[in-house]
């Protein structure tokens, strides 16, 4: 038996919980010093910052998380902040920002060993960027991105993402 729908009332207010279990989650790890624990509760924050639609708040902590994510050496959490800047500037039309962004995690992905990069995490960073370029109007390079996520999405499973791919494929000709 399905579980009975959420209603919007009680959708807010465990999602306010969540916001403020993450801000405390945010403030004891800097009060420890835990800079990679840090990284990850911001970026968390940053999720729920965006999916409320409080876009400055998530800006915010998506930046403080590639912050220091940078200066703990973590490659996959810098890349996945620095990502998530970039969708944020996408979103916002200031392309030239994003594009910088996606370049930054597409790089540190890049330099990541293969085995310490999930096919999912490198197929969501080229995503965005093929968007951006097909939206920039460089559709050679935008083939180029969407051919290689589909084939990462392929390798983790995620037929949704091979399908999103192929039809930009399509339409891009």
């Amino acid at each position: 038996m399905a579980a009975p729908p959420v209603a919007e009332a009680e959708l807010r207010t465990v999602v306010g919980q969540v916001r403020r279990l993450l801000v405390e989650a945010v403030a004891i790890c800097r009060e420890i010093g835990s800079q990679r624990e840090l990284a990850v509760a911001l970026g968390r924050l940053g999720h729920v910052e965006q999916d409320t639609g409080r876009v400055a708040a998530a800006l915010a902590a998506f930046q403080e998380a590639a912050s220091v994510a940078r200066g703990s050496g973590d490659g996959r959490l810098l890349a996945h902040a620095v990502r998530h800047v970039g969708d944020l500037h996408r979103h916002a039309g200031r392309l030239a920002e994003a594009e910088a962004c996606y370049d930054e995690a597409l790089s540190v992905y890049g330099r990541l060993e293969a085995a310490t990069t999930a096919p999912l995490d490198y197929a969501n960073a080229l995503r965005p960027m093929a968007i951006l370029k097909e939206e920039l109007g460089q559709v050679d390079e935008a083939r180029v991105l969407w051919r290689r996520a589909r084939d990462l999405y392929g390798a983790a499973g995620i037929e949704a993402g091979v399908a999103e791919c192929a039809d930009h494929l399509v339409r891009l000709g």
